[in-house]
């Protein structure tokens, strides 16, 4: 009884400002706040062992500014141009600081506007001339405005400063297969790609998920699947951009204990998507315990 109410008390606490300046002063407990709100225990600072455990501990115990600097989905573009690979970067229409300054008549018929500091702002433009402007405004106001990174305790989401961008509109190219485009995201440990977790048949309630280990061999028995994550039942077929996404990947992450790297592939052209430091906030609940475990023995802490 005493341990629901002080989870309660904590989940109550971690939406107030007291939170957000704590996250400011004292990573490692507001940490371990968040941790004992999901879990009901103490984070085990001494000795992580998952991956959601190790990725917690690096958020809280390492220098995160280089993640600061590539989770901002437009810092991280010039990343990728130093690495060799402009060519697989969606074309940047513009960027700007506020909604105010976005001229709407000077971006093409289709095109992908968002915000450059979160996760949920993404807007899909399919036709502009049919397209409630002010509502897209509305909406990517209320982002800039929102302080990302606060609630779930990824401070270095909080250090990027806030701008919107609009960029290319990636087609999908399996409609047969998925109604939206879909999304490869290959894990990297120390610069090594590991695994590759694709989302596909995106919507507003739920993901279709699939694991595929390096070989293109599915492992449906990594996965939880519940009402959010479903089970994508194996029909993504191994995209020939493969070994390249990769090579990139490789490239990419040189450097890091672990980072996600994002591609999508539109005919065999590799796309660079973003780059994840702390997938699911350091609690992924999509993953065995097994397998968390597993993938958590890649990860090298200093």
């Amino acid at each position: 009884m005493l341990n629901s109410i002080l989870i309660f008390l904590i989940k109550v606490y971690i939406h107030t400002p007291f939170y957000n300046a704590l996250v400011n002063q004292n990573v490692k407990k507001a940490l371990d706040l968040r941790w004992y709100s999901q879990y009901g225990k103490w984070f085990n600072w001494d000795n992580p062992i998952d991956l959601n455990e190790k990725i917690v501990w690096l958020e809280g115990c390492s220098e995160t500014s280089t993640w600061t600097r590539l989770a901002d989905k437009y810092r991280v573009r010039r990343y990728v141009e130093e690495k060799g690979y402009p060519d697989f970067l969606p074309k940047l229409y513009g960027v700007w600081d506020s909604v105010e300054d976005i001229d709407f008549e000077m971006l093409p018929d289709r095109f992908v506007i968002k915000c450059n500091h979160d996760c949920h702002s993404t807007i899909v433009v399919k036709d502009k001339s049919i397209t409630d402007i002010k509502s897209i405004k509305r909406k990517i106001k209320k982002c800039l405005n929102t302080k990302f990174g606060y609630s779930n305790c990824e401070p270095h989401y909080t250090k990027i400063k806030p701008r919107v961008m609009a960029e290319e509109l990636i087609e999908n190219s399996l409609p047969d297969i998925s109604s939206s485009i879909v999304d490869y995201k290959i894990w990297c440990f120390g610069g090594k790609p590991y695994s590759i977790m694709i989302l596909h048949n995106r919507n507003h309630k739920s993901i279709q998920l699939d694991v595929y280990d390096i070989n293109w061999i599915r492992h449906p028995e990594y996965c939880i699947y519940n009402e959010d994550f479903m089970d994508g039942n194996g029909e993504i077929p191994k995209p020939s951009s493969f070994e390249k996404m990769l090579e990139v990947s490789s490239r990419l992450s040189e450097g890091f204990p672990e980072v996600r790297v994002d591609f999508y592939d539109v005919n065999g052209k590799v796309y660079f998507g973003e780059m994840t430091f702390t997938s699911g906030a350091g609690r992924m609940p999509y993953y065995t315990p097994a397998y968390l475990k597993e993938m958590g023995g890649k990860v090298r802490l200093s």
